[in-house]
């Protein structure tokens, strides 16, 4: 499956932003798809999942703030992310896992697929 992730911008703080991760290849209904993100000089972190069901989870940071999403017409993915602070500055990627496990969601190398990255931009 091939990811296309688009969306990202510059936008004050407290401003919003809406992420898409649209896939081709194959039905992204079937996999965990997963939206991590990248600061510079530091780690690619977990930011949220949505699972087959529809359940979603996020990190701590982002719970309350941003909502991950399913459109299976369209075969894509979104996070909303409102009240956006400075810290949320990063490269964002969206994932998908075709295996997944509850316990390893939050990992990096638990994904196969990877978008190419949009970058997010939140200036004080």
């Amino acid at each position: 499956v091939q990811l296309q992730a688009s969306g990202g911008g510059l936008v004050q703080a407290g401003g919003s932003l809406k992420l898409s991760c649209a896939a081709s290849g194959r039905t992204f209904s079937r996999y965990v798809v997963g939206w991590f993100r990248q600061a510079p000089g530091k780690e690619r972190v977990f930011v949220a999942t949505i699972w087959r069901s529809g359940t979603t989870y996020y990190s701590d940071s982002v719970k309350g703030r941003f909502t991950i999403s399913r459109d299976a017409a369209k075969n894509t993915v979104y996070l909303q992310m409102d009240s956006l602070k400075p810290e949320d500055t990063a490269l964002y990627y969206c994932a998908a896992d075709s295996n997944p496990i509850f316990s390893t969601q939050y990992r990096v190398s638990s994904y196969d697929y990877w978008g190419q990255g949009t970058q997010v931009t939140v200036s004080s």
